[in-house]
């Protein structure tokens, strides 16, 4: 990387290689040097750690491992702290509510859309669960990389819905948003007040349709800061008419924009002294619970949770996400077996989470 002032020159160690400015026999440059981060290309995503010592081994997670062809890349730009952008990906009943569409779309409109497929072995929308189902049991297992999240909807007849979604930790969420796809998002800090997500979707049928997932996105999202269209300026494109006959909030089809409200709504930071948590928010308390035992084990010089070697890695697979309605009766094994009929019909070789 060479500085556009006076012509110096780095090598990715940051290490000063040439002052063309200097007379060429100053020895200046052997004792310059910038810090300098790894960098790491992943599934269209560019990841520098920036930490002390080696770089922690990427997991074998589905997002990591799938061909390019099966894997798409977005961000965007959220004007508040990223704890609270994390939270909201956490809390599974409040699909019910924020995210409620009145009306059911056509699934052959439904394409990289959240919420608008069909639960799997189903022909009932996803939208029709949320808006019917308001009252979810929400179970949080801790697991290897962070917390596994069971939510259940009883919907009578002998039937359950099941959604399995997942927090990766620190700062990222796993979760279903098709049949055949699945997305994995990151909330990364800026600043305090500012943060970007970004999101790898990841198919396990059809290779992605990378054209129309980008052209969904560039209808809300503007270059080059990933801005979203629709934001505090403009009360999130907020339509009375269509709060009363189209969708809970009023703001428009784009899951993001009715999350982007949430969270920016409570403030560029949240004031976590004024919340009233209840059963629903069980996975956030259990994620802040585990946050805070990271930071005290960083603290006394521990490795957190995911802070792996490559051989630890390498057994980090999934992880499993789940939309799909179950019989009572197969409620015990639904998601496992569910989640392994997926990937032996998966296009690409793809290993089952352990």
């Amino acid at each position: 990387m060479r500085c556009s002032f006076h012509g110096w020159l780095f090598d990715v160690s940051g290490q000063c290689l040439e002052t063309p400015a200097e007379p060429a026999s100053s020895p200046l440059c052997r004792n310059i040097k910038q810090p300098a981060y790894p960098v790491v290309e992943k599934s269209g995503v560019l990841w520098a750690y920036m930490g002390p010592g080696e770089a922690p081994a990427f997991p074998a997670f589905d997002c990591f491992v799938a061909p390019d062809a099966y894997t798409f890349a977005f961000k965007g730009l959220w004007e508040c702290n990223w704890l609270q952008t994390l939270e909201v990906g956490i809390d599974p009943a409040h699909a019910s509510y924020l995210h409620q569409f009145f009306e059911d779309e056509d699934r052959s409109k439904a394409y990289g859309k959240q919420f608008r497929d069909a639960s799997t072995d189903s022909d009932m929308p996803m939208t029709q669960v949320m808006r019917e189902h308001g009252r979810p049991t929400i179970e949080v297992e801790p697991v290897d990389y962070g917390l596994r999240i069971l939510t259940t909807r009883d919907l009578g007849n002998g039937k359950t819905h099941v959604r399995v979604t997942n927090q990766i930790f620190p700062h990222a969420i796993s979760i279903p948003l098709s049949q055949e796809m699945m997305l994995t998002q990151w909330h990364v800090p800026i600043d305090d007040e500012n943060c970007y997500w970004y999101t790898v979707f990841t198919s396990f049928g059809k290779p992605v349709d990378k054209a129309q997932m980008r052209s969904q996105r560039l209808e809300v999202y503007e270059l080059p800061d990933y801005r979203s269209k629709k934001n505090r300026s403009n009360d999130y494109g907020f339509d009375p008419h269509e709060q009363e006959h189209k969708t809970y909030t009023g703001m428009g089809e784009d899951i993001n924009v009715h999350d982007q409200w949430a969270v920016e709504g409570q403030g560029r930071i949240q004031d976590r002294t004024r919340e009233h948590l209840g059963s629903s928010d069980k996975a956030i308390s259990a994620y802040r619970r585990l946050l805070k035992k990271s930071i005290e084990q960083v603290k006394q010089g521990e490795r957190p949770l995911l802070a792996v070697g490559p051989e630890e890695a390498a057994l980090l697979r999934g992880p499993l996400t789940i939309d799909g309605i179950s019989a009572n009766d197969k409620m015990a094994t639904y998601a496992a077996d569910t989640d392994h009929r997926r990937r032996e019909g998966a296009q690409w070789s793809v290993q089952a989470a352990e």
